[in-house]
């Protein structure tokens, strides 16, 4: 069993806190990812699993055994590191055989994993080659070849597949999914790429500043955020953030929408906004199409509304361009509600 469990865990370096009190959970045979902007605590919450860190506050359990005091060497875990962190002077072979070498696993064992590992991860035939001949999509999967060759209790990665180009990095993290589905193990993944984050994850943790902000699966926090620093991180384009007032003011028409006093601000997803030719039956003053964006199977029109832009995500290539006045519309079950301090209200 691989669960690992932080309790009331906090860690600091000086003055400077790195990660606040954090609580969570990692199921036994879990994809759980780590996402936040740079400095949000998510490398630091490796390090701690790892054992190279030891926290200033709380318990981290791995298969509910208490390990603050068990060495790195002890905790069975596997680590891809971002730098990929591989030997010059070995082969990408010799590179994987590297951690059972150490353990002194017997040869035709080491052998058997190796081909398992390679012919999974399509690397077969590069394995004759040094890191310095190979291109850096490849020295990513040797990389993570030697995590996987080991039998740990979890694997842990730091953003492992940020150096690779957009579409190679589609590929590998739909091969990572599909490898720890086949592994049944525990996988801990590290990003500040949303799109990778929810991709992959069956559930996910917000961090900002140290702090856990929301812990579900991807599905729920995009549609149920719990603040809206958690609704700007998740989506593209980001969730419109618009004060309630510039709502009530008819900028954009929410049928049954009534400004309370604890409102301060409305969310309104790209994708949930209406976009509809101006008249003057529609009362009030137009919002102007400020610039449009096509990008294939969708467009993404960007509208002034007085004082606020508004970003609204539409189907295909509509035909619309700068400077035309338009009318937008929300359905009021697709709007999310902010107090002043950014906390998410009922709906």
């Amino acid at each position: 069993m691989a669960e690992i469990a932080f309790h009331n865990v906090s860690k600091r370096y000086g003055e400077a806190i790195a990660l606040s009190d954090a609580s969570f959970t990692v199921n036994d045979n879990e994809f759980f990812c780590f996402f936040g902007p740079p400095l949000s605590g998510k490398s630091t919450i490796l390090r701690l699993i790892l054992g190279l860190e030891t926290p200033d506050e709380g318990e981290i359990l791995i298969g509910g055994k208490p390990v603050n005091q068990v060495s790195p060497a002890e905790r069975n875990v596997a680590m891809v590191f971002q730098n990929l962190a591989l030997f010059p002077h070995m082969s990408a072979a010799d590179n994987i055989r590297f951690p059972l070498v150490e353990r002194k696993v017997p040869t035709i064992q080491i052998e058997r994993k190796l081909a398992d590992v390679a012919a999974k991860l399509h690397i077969a035939h590069i394995l004759h080659k040094a890191p310095a001949q190979l291109s850096g999509g490849e020295r990513q999967r040797v990389a993570i070849a030697r995590a996987l060759v080991r039998d740990p209790a979890a694997y842990l990665m730091d953003d492992p597949i940020s150096a690779l180009d957009a579409r190679l990095r589609e590929e590998t993290r739909v091969e990572l999914k599909r490898i720890q589905r086949e592994l049944g193990k525990t996988l801990i993944y590290v990003t500040h790429d949303q799109e990778e984050a929810m991709s992959v994850a069956d559930r996910m943790a917000i961090l900002e500043e140290g702090h856990i902000r929301q812990i579900g699966t991807p599905a729920d926090i995009y549609d149920r955020p719990a603040s809206s620093y958690v609704a700007r991180l998740l989506g593209s384009p980001m969730m419109n953030i618009l004060p309630s007032g510039l709502i009530a003011d008819g900028a954009i028409s929410i049928p049954g929408f009534g400004a309370k006093g604890d409102i301060s601000e409305i969310g309104v997803r790209p994708e949930d906004i209406k976009v509809r030719p101006w008249s003057a039956s529609d009362g009030g003053n137009p919002a102007k199409v400020f610039e449009v964006e096509p990008l294939g199977g969708y467009t993404v029109v960007t509208v002034d509304a007085g004082q606020t832009r508004i970003r609204a995500l539409m189907r295909g290539q509509p035909d619309i361009r700068p400077e035309t006045k338009v009318a937008l519309a929300c359905d009021t079950a697709r709007v999310h509600y902010f107090s002043k301090a950014g906390a998410a209200l009922p709906r």
